[in-house]
Order: structure tokens, then C-alpha cells, then sequence
């Protein structure tokens, strides 16, 4: 028996092959996943790519998990999920991907490590982040941040165009 003892959000966002379909199916890799459960969704949101300007607009969503795993081991699971997928990581920082999985935070936890920085260090940058994170908490507090409303105002013209709700999508693929 799987004792659920913590909350984790977690970034999910594509740009290449076709990006909507990999989000949806990453949130549906997640909810197979041993010792954590999808609680809830954010809608799919399309924007524009951060930094590197020059790539395809992303499709990013946000999901909050329960989890029965320490922050570490989380990770790697989704680091191995985004392998499964095709993702190759390397040192190119903002570039397009097939599929972007990011601890965004666990719990109010603050780690700062080589391997884990929580949390996310430029969450409270993002808009394709925070929105998301609004609808579906409200005015949550990111730890040692500060509020996501706060941040949103801070974040400038991204732009961002909500899509379709998540649960539609898999409703309509399922």
C-alpha cells in the first residue's frame, strides 16, 4: 500500500513533432506512473518560446501530483519519462524540445543543489508557468518567492493564449 505523503507541480511543454499530442500524453505517462497520481491539470496553454526566439511556439501545461517519492527520485523519474519520449538533453538552455518535464516545486521545500534547484529557479520569470499555476491553485505562494500574482505582474508581454482544457483533450483522445 502507497502511503501519498506530498504535493508536487510539475512544467510540462513541447515544441516539436507534434507538441499538443506529447503534452497530453505526457500527463497520461504520469498517471501510469507507480507512487504518484495526477490531482489536477491546468488547461493547455500555447506561447511563445523564451530566450532562444527563433523555434516554434511551445504548448505548456501544469499538473499537481501527489507523490510517495523524495524530490531526487521525482526528478529522475521524470527525467527518465522525457527520455522515453525522445528527449536528448544537452547544454542548450531555452531550446526547442520534444518534451520538457520541470520539477517546479515540491511542497513549500527550498533545495539548492547542483543536481536540484527548488524552487524551479526562473518559474516566477515564466508566464507560460505561473498562468497556468493560477487557475488551478489561485494565489499560491512560491517558497522564498512570493506570490504567483505578484510574479505574474513581473513578467512583462509574454505571450500567452489559453488553448483548451486538459481534461476535455484527453477526454476527446481517450
Amino acid at each position: 500500500m502507497t502511503i501519498w505523503s506530498d504535493r508536487a507541480w510539475i512544467g510540462i511543454g513541447a515544441n516539436l513533432g507534434e507538441p499538443q499530442d506529447q503534452v497530453l500524453q505526457a500527463i497520461n505517462r504520469l498517471e501510469q506512473e507507480g507512487e504518484l497520481t495526477v490531482e489536477a491539470c491546468s488547461s493547455l496553454y500555447q506561447t511563445e518560446p523564451v530566450g532562444q526566439l527563433d523555434q516554434p511556439d511551445f504548448i505548456n501545461a501544469v499538473v499537481r501530483i501527489e507523490v510517495a517519492l523524495e524530490p531526487f527520485a521525482l526528478l529522475r523519474r521524470l527525467l527518465v519519462i522525457e527520455s522515453e519520449f525522445g528527449r536528448i538533453r544537452n547544454r542548450l538552455r531555452n531550446g526547442p524540445r520534444v518534451l520538457d518535464l520541470d520539477l517546479l516545486m515540491f511542497e513549500d521545500r527550498i533545495i539548492d543543489t547542483e543536481e536540484l534547484v527548488l524552487p524551479h529557479p526562473r518559474m516566477h520569470q515564466r508566464l507560460f508557468v505561473l498562468r497556468p499555476l493560477l487557475e488551478m491553485e489561485g494565489e499560491i505562494q512560491i517558497a522564498g518567492i512570493g506570490s504567483v500574482v505578484s510574479s505574474i505582474e513581473r513578467c512583462g508581454n509574454q505571450r500567452i493564449i489559453r488553448l483548451t482544457s486538459v481534461k476535455s483533450e484527453l477526454g476527446a483522445s481517450g
